[in-house]
Parts: structure tokens; sequence; C-alpha cells
């Protein structure tokens, strides 16, 4: 039996090893998290900003029946030359401007229609709607797969920095609630830093590692790695209801955006805007028979209607609800004006499920209002905690070095190798970052003298 002389330098061993791997998580990440935590705030609130920004398309004034859907399509293609419909979007209201996608290649144009004159209101392109910049710049930060690679990296470290933080934490001598459950605000000084750091990161870290998990299905690297998982499970290439990367979802967009085989060109073989009526009525045609079933069905807004293409066989709709287990999709047939099949949340893959529940609260969608406050919250918390741990540095960090954690200079405990190889193959991205500054460690910085003495490796062995 190990004896307590014994125990006690290799927890202490362990505990330096810990709180370094905590320091340089943070150190890389901090500026990534308060990235994420200032875009993902204003991004919870979608719904109300969306509202704000199209009120000009709602309260119309409407004194008559509303024109044929097939004629306000023919509008929204007319206003974008050689462009094919991506889907209709059933208006909210009877006053609400009818929102027309429309396609060309792999992009989308949103396209505001009056519901009664067919007149344009207004377009604009999906990708210079104001969330969807919010969206590119919390994922991908405007860098396209390499600014997705650093955020997915960052919220890997991130996950270190707060897992190895509670460790941090956790009180092993404590007398009272002071410092660990509440910060001792009149302290002042550096007790008064540490706590708000300790007392913040302890009330916040289970819902940032919530929302650190649920937005890693999204990732170009893990995001793909999870979908290799599923196709090896099943057997096949899996259609997820998220993408990936941009690429993926242009590829989806063009799929979308190009009529089936045979059909080439229906809307866009007429040579003027009255031509184009024409034959976009008569392709369209089928719409008209569809829009009073679909609405009837009063299905979460909003609702699309998507006609025949590369993508799916028939025409189809789909609730397309932030709150993703309100999602509804539908096969329906043009022809008859009926739907065929029905498919709810609760009928999707089990591991579908668990990933849309968990973007709907990531986004604040989950719950209404009081969602949108706690995710407001965390991403609070999460700057407070990004605050106090650069405070914190600042004071300690002695003059001339980076202010690192020293090295243990004993061997690396086998338990703490075992979570680190289980935290590499849960998310290779991080493993092999670790791997790759371990090897920077030993065969390049302990070998410059100044560089070593920055760092803090100056005494490892």
């Amino acid at each position: 039996m190990e004896s307590r002389a014994s125990a006690t330098p290799r927890r202490a061993a362990a505990h330096r090893t810990i709180w370094r791997w905590h320091f340089y998580a943070g150190l890389f990440c901090l500026p990534f998290v308060l990235w994420l935590a200032a875009t993902g705030a204003i991004y919870l609130f979608k719904p109300q900003i969306e509202a704000r920004l199209e009120r000009g398309y709602e309260n119309l004034a409407v004194d008559g029946a509303p024109a044929a859907p097939r004629e306000q399509v023919a509008a929204a293609l007319a206003a974008v030359p050689d462009a094919t419909l991506n889907a209709y979007e059933l208006p909210r209201t009877p006053q609400s401007a009818v929102r027309v996608l429309v396609g060309r290649g792999s992009e989308l144009t949103r396209v505001y229609v009056h519901p009664q004159t067919a007149q344009v209101l207004g377009a604009i392109r999906e990708e210079d709607r104001f969330m969807r910049q919010v969206f590119r710049l919390h994922g991908e930060l405007m860098l396209g797969p390499r600014g997705s690679w650093l955020v997915e990296l960052a919220a890997c470290w991130a996950i270190v920095m707060l897992a190895t933080g509670l460790y941090l934490w956790w009180p092993r001598a404590a007398r009272g609630l002071a410092g660990i459950v509440y910060p001792r605000l009149g302290a002042g000084g550096r007790t008064f830093w540490r706590d708000l750091h300790a007392v913040t990161g302890l009330w916040v870290s289970a819902f940032a590692l919530f929302l650190l998990l649920s937005g890693l299905p999204w990732a170009n690297f893990w995001g793909g790695y999870l979908k290799a998982l599923r196709a090896l499970g099943d057997g096949a290439v899996v259609e997820q209801d998220w993408t990936t990367s941009r690429a993926e979802e242009r590829a989806r967009n063009l799929a979308a955006n190009t009529p089936p085989a045979g059909h080439e060109g229906h809307a866009m073989a007429a040579s003027g805007p009255q031509a184009l009526q024409g034959t976009a009525g008569a392709a369209y045609a089928e719409l008209d028979r569809l829009v009073a079933p679909v609405a009837s069905l009063r299905l979460a807004p909003p609702v699309l209607i998507a006609p025949p293409s590369r993508a799916a066989a028939s025409w189809t709709a789909r609730s397309d609800a932030a709150n993703r287990p309100q999602r509804v999709n539908l096969t329906l047939d043009g022809e008859r004006g009926t739907i065929v099949r029905r498919v709810d949340f609760h009928e999707r893959p089990l591991l579908d499920r668990i990933v849309g529940t968990g973007v709907a609260a990531h986004e604040g969608q989950l719950f209404g209002w009081p969602n949108q406050l706690l995710g407001l919250l965390t991403a609070l918390g999460l700057a407070m905690l990004s605050v106090s741990a650069a405070t914190l540095w600042w004071q300690r960090r002695p003059a001339g070095v980076l202010g690192a954690p020293p090295p243990s200079g004993t061997r690396v405990a086998p338990g703490l190798i075992a979570l680190a190889l289980i935290f590499a193959l849960l998310f290779p991205l991080l493993g092999a970052s670790m791997l790759a500054v371990r090897l920077l460690e030993a065969l390049l910085l302990r070998r410059l003298g100044a560089t070593r003495r920055f760092l803090g490796l100056a005494d490892a062995r």
C-alpha cells in the first residue's frame, strides 16, 4: 500500500501538471471564448432581431384577395435572372410579405413579394443577411474551413480549461462556503479576483460545457468525424439535418436549386418578364394546390414548400422552426394536392434528436425566453471568467517571463495519461494539438535558452 508520505508528493505533482494545462488552455482559448460569448449572445436573440430588421415587410396594406402563389413565385423569379424556385415560405399573416427563396447555382436569394399585388418589395442574398453574418462570425470567424477548425480547436481547449478548472477549484480543506460557492466581494485585491474567477467558473461550467459540446456537431472536423462514425455504423452515407461545412451547405443548395432530370430550364427558358411569368406559372401551378393543405396543419413557422429537384424527387414541405423538436417534414403529391408522408421530430434517429435538441437549446430556442436568458447569463459568465483569469495572470506574472506554473519535474501519473488519451479519442483535433505542443516543447522550445526561461521550462527534467 502506498504510504501517505509518498502519496502527497504525487498528488502535488498531478496538481501542478493540471494547473499547467489549465494555464495554457486558457492562454490559447480565452480570446476565442470572449469572441464566441459576444457573437453567441447576439445570435440568441435571432428571432427578435430579424423581426425588427424585417418589420417593413409586415402589416402591409391588403384590401383584396391574395395573388396565386405561382404568380408570387413568378414575380420573385423575374427579380433574379436565371434563378429557379428553391422554396416558398408560407406567410405568417395575411398582411405579411411572402418570402420566396430563389436559387442560382449554389446561392440563395430571399425575395419579398406583396401578397396581393405580387409586387417585389425587396431582395437580399441569404449570405448577406445580418444574422447569417453573425452565424458565420460565430462559427468560422469568416475564414471558411480554417476558421471552423480554429473555433473547434478553441472549443476543445475550453473544455480542457473548464474540466481542469473544476479540479483545481475542488475544495480540499475548505472552511465554509465563502470563496467556493459565493465570492468574498469585500476582500479586495487578489482574493477578490480569485474568488470571482473560481466561483464564476463553478456556476457557469455546466452550462458552458453544454454549449461547447452541443456546438461541436456543426464544426467542420468534429462534425465530419461524427458523420464518418455514423456512416461506418449504418453502412451508408448519412443525410443529417445539419451541415458541417460551407462546402456541404453549398452542395445541398446546388442540388435543391437544380431541377430534376428532364425539367432543366423550366423556369429559365423565358426571354422576358411576361414570358417568365407564363413559364413559371405552368411549372409551379401545383404549388397553388399545395399551399392550403400544408397551411391547414399549422406547423411551427417558418414553413417552406419546395418543388421537385435533384435533392428530392417530389414536392416537399418542412417546418424550419428554430425550436427543432417542433420540426416536421412532409412529402407532397403536387398533382393531387395531398400529403403523402409526414415525419415528425420524434420519428427521426436518436442521434439526430439529441443533436437537434442540443442545438435548439444552444441557440436559445428550446424553451422560450428563459432559454435565451440562461444563454445570455452563461455568455456573461464566460466573459467574466476570461476577464478575471487575465487579471489574475497579470497580477502574479513575474517580470520578463510568461508566468506559467512550472513543470512538476516528475513523470506524469498514468491516470493523467489515460485521461489525456480519452480526450484525444473523443476530440481528435484536440489530441493532435496536444501531441503537437508536446513535440514542439520537447524538440525545440527546451533547446532555446531564452524561450525556455520565458515559458517556465528551465526547471523541467
